[in-house]
């Protein structure tokens, strides 16, 4: 089996850096990445990718990332189950992230 995700696109939003609480370091990205075909007005598609980047990719990543900068992502696909709210209006349901394996910063 086969599980391999190359991506390059620019970022959504600035990078959101956290330290859990068994010390691992762990960064969130939503990479925005352009479809190679136009909507019939003109404008390209684009997709919008959670990645999670963790260690030492997250730290350099949240130090040198902005929202707008262009990077490449080569990683694995995940699902996870997600809960929100609560009681009778809990809802749950599953989330698709590319798990970061190697980041590249790519410069204009």
């Amino acid at each position: 089996m086969l599980n391999h995700v190359v991506l390059v696109g620019r970022l959504a939003a600035d990078p959101e850096l956290k330290v859990l609480e068994s010390g691992l370091t762990v960064c969130t990205v939503t990479l925005a990445v352009n479809r190679s075909f136009k909507e019939l007005n003109g404008d390209l598609e684009t997709d919008f990718i959670k990645c999670t980047l963790w260690e030492g990719i997250a730290t350099a990543s949240a130090e040198y990332c902005k929202k707008g900068s262009i990077i490449g992502v080569k990683g694995r696909l995940a699902t996870r189950d997600y809960v929100f709210g609560e009681g009778e209006e809990k809802k749950k349901f599953k989330i698709i992230e590319v798990i970061a394996e190697r980041v590249s910063f790519i410069k204009v």
